[in-house]
């Protein structure tokens, strides 16, 4: 099986779309493992702040099929595929990485930029496994966090619970 770590924003209903992701993703994959819930500013578009976090599991299903299964996730959860890219959403999750594949595979590039270019994904992957190594540049999310320009995003720990568990930082 393969480790998967993927990306999970909402700036709308935040707490109830997170949570129903989360629900979605315990039920359909294993080991489910999740960073703090971050709060941070809209990149790209002037909107409400977004909840993110980072969730890891296993899968035995391939990018392609993945991929499908996290976009009917979003379809669930309200999501509107005709809206602009940069704009606010219900419920976005994005493949980081799949184990250490490199490259586009069934569409999907691998490992995703946004790693190394957003704290709100940076961060919550740090926190998650500090100690991983990101495919490419072979440095652990703990060192690239470190190094990381903290003052071009602003990010903030929320307190969060879900299904009794704090996923507060």
């Amino acid at each position: 099986m393969a480790e998967v770590f993927v990306s999970i924003g909402s700036n709308t209903q935040r707490e109830v779309y997170i949570q129903r992701c989360l629900d979605a993703l315990d039920a359909q994959f294993t080991k489910l493992q999740l960073s703090p819930v971050y709060e941070s500013e809209a990149v790209g578009f002037v909107g409400d702040s977004f909840y993110n976090l980072v969730a890891s599991f296993k899968t035995d299903l391939p990018v392609g099929e993945l991929s499908k299964q996290l976009k009917q996730i979003e379809d669930d959860n309200d999501r509107c595929r005709t809206a602009e890219k940069f704009s606010g959403r219900t419920l976005d999750v994005d493949i980081l990485t799949y184990d250490a594949l490199i490259g586009k595979i069934d569409g999907v590039t691998l490992p995703r930029e946004e790693i190394t270019e957003n704290a709100f994904v940076l961060w919550p992957l740090a926190e998650l496994a500090p100690k991983a190594r990101h495919p490419v540049l072979a440095e652990t999310y703990q060192q690239l966090w470190l190094d990381y320009d903290k003052t071009k995003q602003a990010l903030n720990p929320v307190p969060f619970i879900w299904r009794d568990k704090d996923l507060s930082a």
